[in-house]
């Protein structure tokens, strides 16, 4: 059957992205989803952008505010900036926007047909019942205004789309992969889970079928009766990031293994050296976003931690970190290209490295006292957000982690 994979509700935050970090995040994203093709695969990306986690936690790995609802037009923005242009060699095309681009979707989706051989039409078809689905038969408060169509040179597809809430200051982003279509009109989803808001109108739940057989009757349920066995991504309101919205385990590990006296212990890293230990930190989380299983992305505030935010949230952009980590990860798919894997696995290795490490890990809760600290550090590494460059702060202790 065709699944929808999840649902995203997060807080509207307004403020465009600057085009010094715009620009980063796209020289970021192609290697990102480079090495994602090159190591599992078209179709493992087309799930990865299907699951809400994931893409929070991509946008998070970019420098984009953990939370907020525009994380979906940035991430769509740059991936369909970035991809484009080399789809026929990636395999992967990214048609719609937000606005007025949403409604170009099924015209894109007929040129990818007439490049690929696709069927352009079915496409767009798909498209426009998907967004039908959740914004006309599925009535929950919701009206879209973002509606991204991706689709590989294979015909396996995914959407990723937003509605806003016309009262309460929300939005919540939609998730669809194609697997086996079985029905647009019945039983689509998975699940339709988001905050409880009160009643909504559900004409493809399998009850409403006496409706499909020409009596108009309408059948209503809670959002919690409606197939609970797909997860969901309830963001919270407030945009500082909280001890509780980060896996301390997992993120100590990553700040362990960075540590240069630790890595230097690890064979398979020494393709690795020269990296200072902070760049080491963003590399791992992006090895990660690469390579991690969908259990791995549950606190996509962690992902953070890799280049900051914007808004200085949880700690200004990194710029030298930022940099370094776009070339380490550029080169090294660029050598897989040409049969030269061995820097590629190295980044893999951070991923596998770490995981192991967090078997035995122990942190301690000392959590304000990392933010601190990269607050303290930004400045050495060319710290900037949206409020200006960083600048030198009174030190800092840090003792955070023990292993």
């Amino acid at each position: 059957m065709m699944k929808r994979s999840g649902t995203a509700d997060l807080l509207l935050h307004g403020g465009a992205v600057p085009s010094w970090l715009f620009n980063r995040m796209k020289r970021l994203a192609l290697p990102i989803v480079e090495a994602i093709i090159e190591h599992q695969g078209k179709d493992d990306f087309l799930s990865r952008m299907s699951d809400p986690f994931w893409f929070q936690s991509f946008g998070s790995v970019i420098g984009m505010d953990w939370n907020s609802s525009g994380i979906t037009t940035t991430v769509m923005n740059v991936l369909k900036q970035s991809i484009n242009p080399v789809s026929r060699q990636l395999g992967i095309y990214i048609c719609g926007g937000k606005g007025k681009k949403s409604l170009r979707t099924p015209d894109e989706l007929l040129e990818v047909g007439n490049r690929t051989g696709l069927d352009g039409h079915h496409l767009s078809r798909c498209s426009r019942l998907s967004a039908k689905v959740d914004n006309t038969a599925l009535q929950d408060g919701f009206n879209l205004y973002i509606h991204c169509f991706i689709v590989s040179d294979t015909g396996e597809w995914s959407v990723v789309q937003q509605g806003m809430h016309h009262s309460n200051g929300m939005a919540r982003r939609y998730h669809w992969h194609s697997q086996n279509i079985k029905s647009f009109v019945e039983e689509p989803h998975t699940a339709v889970c988001g905050k409880n808001q009160g009643s909504i109108l559900n004409l493809v739940h399998k009850k409403a079928s006496p409706t499909k057989r020409g009596i108009l009757k309408v059948v209503q349920e809670h959002p919690d009766k409606i197939l609970k066995e797909m997860p969901r991504l309830l963001v919270p309101v407030y945009h500082h990031i909280k001890p509780k919205d980060v896996d301390m385990k997992r993120l100590g590990s990553i700040l362990w293994l960075a540590q240069e006296n630790e890595t230097q212990k690890f064979e398979d890293l020494l393709l690795l050296k020269g990296l200072g230990p902070r760049t080491l930190q963003s590399l791992t989380l992006v090895s990660e976003i690469i390579h991690g299983t969908p259990s791995r992305f549950k606190d996509p505030a962690r992902f953070a931690f890799a280049h900051g935010g914007k808004d200085a949230t949880p700690f200004p952009i990194p710029i030298k970190v930022y940099e370094e980590t776009i070339g380490t990860l550029k080169s090294a798919v660029e050598q897989a290209k040409i049969g030269r894997g061995d820097r590629l696995k190295a980044v893999k290795k951070l991923t596998d490295l770490a995981q192991q490490a967090e078997k035995g890990f122990v942190p301690n809760t000392n959590f304000e006292a990392l933010v601190k600290k990269e607050n303290r550090d930004s400045h050495i590494y060319g710290g900037r957000s949206i409020y200006g460059f960083a600048k030198p702060q009174n030190n800092v202790q840090l003792s955070l982690f023990e292993s």
